[in-house]
């Protein structure tokens, strides 16, 4: 059995595990990363999925929430050096409507207030007043989805907005976290294509329209959008994951694929380290990291240990949201859409008829039926990156964000779905549907398609152990498994009930989405001299101070 020792063993290779790894590393200690799977990434990969030369995102695909996040404030400018390059585009997003009819979301205050306008008088002052009460918190906003919550610096955020707000102030800001996109929307604007503009952004953090806390979401990331557009990397996703890795290996650490950890070692109530599948022991003398669900790191990975009663319960009744499906498209030639010019230059368009659309499509998802009319999020690369796809030709991400694991019927009454589960049969006839859909606001669309390449939630499940059911979003997002409850209320945070092993993840808080906050977040803790320290430099401080 080969043996290895490092400051720190990571289990899994996805973006808060390789923004960990990359701060960690950079901060003195040796760092080891172990992957199941032949690729780094997670769900970020990069691949010729259909033909050669067409460059598909296989899983996630659009980076704002890197760019914009924490770890790549620190580690940006190095991970140019590496090879990355992020393109954007002053179009990010629109909803096109079953009428023809669009509304769009550019990165300027002044055209967005116009847009608001051109669909109902007072929109565009409702959109200013938005980003004026937005911004002037925008930290205490940013800050709560950059934060361990149970911890002195989640105290310490409460108390910086008690200070800043007042009481009443705080609990306004409170109330506004948990109000439901439906009730935002409703009483900021007049029209229903603003409603359908910004409505399907839920969808993107694995709530719905009536889910509490989905206003919060929906007014962050409409804020986010204007502020900092649709960036991706030249070459696609995959080229963040190859950056983190030359950066991590740049400064001492190791990365390796097909490794699976079959369990962490444990004496005395701290973690020693991992164990291979192979037999191989890695030890791991200050942490092990887990980007896994809860029930992978409490039902295998944690096995040895003796946890409370309460923690293992929680883990296994730690419920998983909806299903999503992908849809990749190579093309003959740019999808020339029926209306406004805009589309054509527009990052992500969501096909939907509005705020009921979407409500409607995740009420049927979540009874178990195929949605009738789905939200159909259509990401076009190819509007900002060349490199996607040989000259004069083109590629379409898709996403279908509504979806049950078990199919019990089809809403529209017209797809046999059998026994319920995905089968090839099943994924190529809902994926006629939504083909269907975005063909009748493209003419030409069908004749123009080269190769179809679709997966079902079973093959996203069967690609990544951490999509159980299909579920992108690392578990369900509703109250109770989400803010101070993620991953579930008898153990929330990072921390776990075993000494030195650490959960991040999308089932951690923050949650789901490629900004890495979990691993960002983790990273600091271990990173932050032990208190002695802490207090022998602030009387040092005071001291140099008062010479």
């Amino acid at each position: 059995m080969a043996e290895s020792t490092y400051d720190a063993v990571i289990v899994g290779s996805g973006i808060n595990s390789l923004a960990a790894g990359a701060l960690l590393a950079r901060g003195g200690w040796s760092v080891c990363i172990l992957e199941a799977k032949e690729e780094l990434g997670g769900a970020i990969r990069t691949a010729e999925l259909t033909e050669p030369g067409f460059r598909h995102d296989v899983f996630s695909a659009w980076h704002p929430l890197w760019v914009g996040g924490a770890a790549h404030a620190e580690l940006g400018d190095a991970l140019v050096e590496h090879g990355l390059e992020y393109l954007n585009t002053d179009q990010p997003t629109g909803t096109l409507y079953p009428d023809g009819e669009s509304a769009f979301l550019a990165t300027d205050i002044d055209r967005n207030a116009a847009e608001f306008d051109r669909h109902a008088p007072g929109d565009g002052d409702a959109w200013r007043a938005v980003v004026a009460d937005f911004m002037p918190n925008a930290d205490l906003a940013f800050g709560v989805l950059g934060t361990e919550l149970w911890s002195p610096a989640g105290a310490a955020l409460g108390l910086k907005a008690y200070r800043r707000l007042g009481r009443r102030g705080l609990a306004t800001f409170g109330g506004r976290i948990v109000q439901s996109s439906r009730d935002w929307l409703a009483e900021t604007f007049a029209s229903d294509r603003a409603h359908g503009l910004l409505a399907p952004w839920v969808l993107h953090t694995g709530l719905g329209p009536e889910a509490a806390a989905s206003g919060f979401m929906t007014t962050v990331i409409a804020v986010a959008v204007e502020l900092g557009g649709m960036p991706i990397p030249r070459g696609g996703g995959a080229r963040l994951v190859d950056a983190l890795a030359s950066f991590i290996r740049a400064h001492g650490g190791t990365l390796e694929t097909g490794r699976e950890v079959d369990r962490v070692g444990i004496r005395g109530g701290r973690a020693t380290g991992v164990e291979t599948t192979d037999g191989d022991a890695v030890t791991a003398e200050r942490a092990v990291l887990c980007n896994v669900t809860p029930p992978q790191l409490y039902g295998r990975l944690l096995r040895d240990a003796q946890v409370p009663a309460a923690v293992d319960t929680g883990a296994r009744r730690f419920r998983f949201g909806r299903s999503e499906m992908q849809i990749h498209f190579a093309l003959d030639r740019p999808v020339v859409w029926d209306g406004d010019e805009r589309l054509g230059r527009t990052a992500l368009l969501h096909l939907t008829p509005g705020l009921d659309g979407v409500s409607r499509a995740v009420n049927e998802a979540e009874r178990g039926l195929l949605p009738a009319e789905a939200t159909v999020v259509v990401g076009q690369p190819a509007t900002i990156d060349e490199t996607r796809a040989p000259v004069g030709k083109s590629v379409l991400w898709i996403q279908l964000q509504e979806l049950p694991w078990h199919v019990n019927g089809d809403a529209a009454g017209e797809i046999d779905t059998g026994d319920g589960r995905w089968t090839d049969e099943l994924r190529e006839r809902y994926a006629d549907r939504i083909q269907r859909r975005i063909a009748a606001h493209a003419p030409g669309f069908e004749s123009s398609i080269r190769s179809r390449v679709a997966l079902s939630p079973a093959d996203l499940e069967a690609a990544n152990p951490n999509l159980v059911r299909g579920d992108p979003y690392g578990g369900a997002l509703s109250l109770d498994q989400n803010f101070l409850w993620r991953p579930f209320a008898a153990q929330p945070g990072h921390r776990t009930p075993v000494d030195g092993v650490f959960h991040i993840g999308a089932s951690t808080w923050p949650g789901p989405g490629l900004g890495a906050g979990s691993g960002t977040i983790v990273a600091r803790e271990l990173l932050r001299p032990p208190a002695a320290r802490r207090a022998l430099t602030r009387v040092k401080s005071l001291a140099t101070v008062r010479r």
